[in-house]
């Protein structure tokens, strides 16, 4: 899922000190500017009752959480907006987005209402990907009855006010699971398959359609992927891997991420039907990761740590030190029965 960062400024008296100290022969007079403190929190959904977790990851010794127990009993995709200081979610209960406001606010195990609401148009949601008002979900049911033919649809809601208006909705030609936006393009998980998919200029895809991809490219090393987060700053995408591609599958060991650098340059220049590497890639699987089933990923350029969603073993953990892959173990061991979305905010 993707990442939210907010940029707090200096103020104007303290640029104008700074300035008149550096201009100063004296270098005594200096002033050491401190620097601005960055709370890192991670949100997060689950299929076991529905609730939101909020969690401060500021300090990893010093882990705090608080609970905001809503209306669903299952839940997907989630999504923080700092300004609006609201979380939503993708309901699986109530088959819409659900909004909360005032989420600073809120103590824990506080019921609260639904501030921000959508119409249950949809059977299956899963992830959400955001771009300014409009929220795009993912329903990963099968649209024309056919098993044999994979398909998937994305609904495309515009924000205003307090209520989500669902715009239109684009068919696919393979099931879906994660997304991700980098700038106007969407990325786009091929579930039950190694692949992932890009649509240019998603939004100006206006009207209920059908819509092929732009490309479509094998990721070497994956068997089926699932979650998806994207860093445009860093250029840093990182896709999970659930293991056995079977429905049925419950292997609570056989998962893993994928962690691609430079990966604008390197998903150009692969033609469509290509693969990626894994050469081009790193890789984090192992006894010591407890990844069976990461539905879902969130990436945090500034330290280079991975935040995911595990399902199997009912966790949200995190891994840092990455940048050499293999059988690591996690800083982060979060226990929360079900998990199915993990969104990092940092202000």
């Amino acid at each position: 899922m993707k990442t939210q960062k907010t940029v707090k400024f200096l103020s104007l008296l303290a640029i104008a000190s700074f300035a008149l100290t550096s201009c100063s022969d004296d270098d005594d007079n200096g002033m050491d500017m401190p620097m601005a403190e960055v709370s890192t929190k991670i949100y997060t959904s689950n299929n076991a009752n529905g609730n939101i977790d909020e969690i401060n990851v500021s300090d990893m010794s010093n882990v705090e959480s608080k609970t905001l127990i809503t209306t669903s009993t299952a839940a997907d995709g989630v999504y923080y907006d700092s300004e609006s200081d609201a979380v939503f979610q993708a309901s699986r209960s109530n088959l819409s987005l659900e909004g909360f406001s005032n989420v600073s606010m809120i103590s824990s195990g506080t019921n609260v209402s639904i501030d921000f609401t959508g119409t249950a148009d949809m059977t299956s949601p899963r992830e959400v990907a955001v771009n300014g008002d409009f929220y795009v979900v993912v329903d990963n049911s099968d649209v024309d009855g056919d098993t044999n033919t994979p398909d998937g649809r994305l609904f495309i809601y515009q924000k205003s006010g307090s209520n989500f208006t669902l715009r239109n909705t684009i068919t696919t030609n393979f099931k879906l699971w994660g997304i991700t936006f980098a700038g106007s393009d969407l990325y786009a998980i091929v579930d039950v398959t190694d692949q992932l998919a890009v649509f240019n200029d998603f939004l100006s895809n206006t009207t209920d359609a059908t819509v092929m991809a732009t490309k479509t490219v094998s990721v070497e090393g994956i068997v089926r992927t699932h979650g998806i987060a994207y860093d445009m700053d860093a250029d840093v995408m990182v896709l999970t891997d659930i293991g056995v591609a079977s429905g049925t599958s419950t292997s609570a060991s056989d998962g893993g991420f994928h962690v691609i650098s430079n990966f604008s340059t390197k998903f150009n220049s692969i033609n469509d039907g290509g693969t990626l590497a894994m050469s081009s890639q790193v890789r984090v699987a192992g006894s010591n990761t407890m990844l069976g089933n990461p539905v879902d990923v969130a990436y945090d350029s500034m330290t280079e740590t991975v935040y995911i969603a595990e399902a199997a073993n009912g966790k949200i953990l995190a891994f840092n030190n990455i940048s050499s892959g293999g059988n690591l173990t996690p800083v982060l061991d979060y226990d929360l029965a079900s998990a199915s979305a993990v969104y990092l905010s940092k202000q």
